[in-house]
C-alpha cells in the first residue's frame, strides 16, 4: 500500500514536471518576444547612458598630531604643570580631521561656491569628446539667458539649494583612508575626464588650503592669549613656561605660513584617464535579458494557471 501511495506520488511530480515544460514550449513565442524586447530595451538604455571617468589621487598626511597648544605644552613637560594648563589626550591628527572637513557640507558649498561650478555640477547631463565642451540639461539651466529653471518648494523658478548641490557633489565624490599605510584617497567621477582632474586638483589645493589658514587662525590665538596670560602674572616660573610655549607656537605658525601643502602630499597625482569608469554596458545588457526572460517565464506561468483554475 505504501509503495502505490510513493508511485502515484513519483507519478504525480513526473506529470507536473512534464506539463511544466510543455506550459513554456507553448509559450515560448512570448518568452522569445518578451525577452526580445527587454534586450533591445537594455542596449538603447545603454547606449543611453553617458560615459563617465574617475579620477584618483593618492595622498599622504603632510602634518601629524601635537601642534596646538596641548602639544606644546606636553613637549614641556613638567613645567606644563607650572602653567596650570590640563594637557588633553587623544588629539586627532591633522589628516583625520581634514578628511572629515572635504566630506561636510560646509565645506563642499563653499568650494563650488568659489569656483563657480554650479552649472557644471548640477547642470550637465553629458560631455562631447570631439568638441569637448559639456553638454547642458535645457531644462535646468538656460544657457542662453543664464537662467536657472529649478523649481523649488514654494513653486519658484530658481537655482537649486544648497543641499541638492552638496548631495550631486559627494555623490561624485570619494574620500578613503588605508587603515594600514596611512594614505588618503580622493577620487572624482564626472562626465569629462580633464575637468575630473581639474576640479580633483582644485579640491585638495582648497583641502590644504583650508586646513593651514585654519592651523594659523589656531595658533595666532593661542599666542593672543599667552600674551594675555604673561601681562597678568607676575610669577617668574610661570612667565617663563609662557614666553617658551609662545616661542613653540611661534615656529608652529611659521611652518604654517610657509608649507602651501599643509594637510596632504600628492603621492601619486591625478592623471586624466583614458577609458571610462561607467556605465558597464555589457553588463547593463546581460542583467537586461535575463530579467526579461525571468519575467515572461513568469508571465507565461501565471496566465497558464490562471485560465486552468478558471
Amino acid at each position: 500500500m505504501q509503495n502505490d501511495v510513493q508511485n502515484d506520488t513519483q507519478y504525480d511530480d513526473e506529470i507536473d514536471l512534464r506539463e511544466l515544460f510543455m506550459v513554456l514550449w507553448v509559450g515560448k513565442i512570448k518568452i522569445v518576444a518578451i525577452t526580445a524586447v527587454f534586450a533591445v530595451a537594455s542596449v538603447i538604455y545603454a547606449l543611453s547612458v553617458p560615459n563617465q571617468y574617475k579620477v584618483t589621487a593618492l595622498l599622504a598626511p603632510a602634518q601629524s598630531s601635537g601642534g596646538g597648544l596641548s602639544g606644546a605644552l606636553g613637549k614641556l613637560g613638567g613645567l606644563a604643570s607650572l602653567a596650570g594648563v590640563r594637557i588633553g589626550r587623544g588629539e586627532v591628527s591633522e589628516a583625520q580631521i581634514a578628511q572629515e572637513i572635504m566630506k561636510s557640507w560646509n565645506f563642499i558649498e563653499g568650494f563650488i561656491a568659489d569656483n563657480d561650478l554650479a552649472v557644471e555640477v548640477f547642470a550637465a547631463k553629458g560631455w562631447s569628446k570631439e568638441s569637448n565642451e559639456l553638454q547642458i540639461n535645457d531644462g535646468i539651466y538656460d544657457t542662453q539667458n543664464k537662467k536657472w529653471l529649478v523649481e523649488n518648494e514654494a513653486g519658484v523658478m530658481g537655482p537649486p539649494s544648497s543641499w541638492k548641490l552638496f548631495e550631486t557633489f559627494d555623490k561624485r565624490l570619494g574620500v578613503s583612508e588605508n587603515k594600514k599605510s596611512g594614505l588618503v584617497s580622493v577620487s572624482f567621477e564626472y562626465y569629462s575626464p580633464q575637468i575630473a582632474k581639474q576640479w580633483l586638483d582644485l579640491y585638495v589645493s582648497a583641502i590644504n588650503a583650508h586646513m593651514q589658514e585654519r592651523k594659523i587662525a589656531e595658533v595666532t590665538n593661542n599666542i593672543n592669549y599667552l600674551q594675555a596670560q604673561i601681562e597678568k602674572t607676575s610669577i617668574a616660573e610661570m612667565r617663563e613656561v609662557f614666553y617658551t610655549i609662545i616661542e613653540e607656537q611661534t615656529k608652529n605658525k611659521m611652518v604654517a605660513e610657509a608649507s602651501p601643502e599643509y594637510a596632504f602630499v600628492a603621492v601619486s597625482p591625478s592623471m586624466v584617464p583614458e577609458e571610462k569608469s561607467q556605465p558597464k554596458r555589457a553588463l547593463i545588457c546581460i542583467l537586461g535579458t535575463l530579467l526579461g526572460g525571468m519575467l515572461s517565464v513568469l508571465l507565461v506561468l501565471i496566465m497558464h494557471y490562471a485560465r486552468k483554475s478558471d
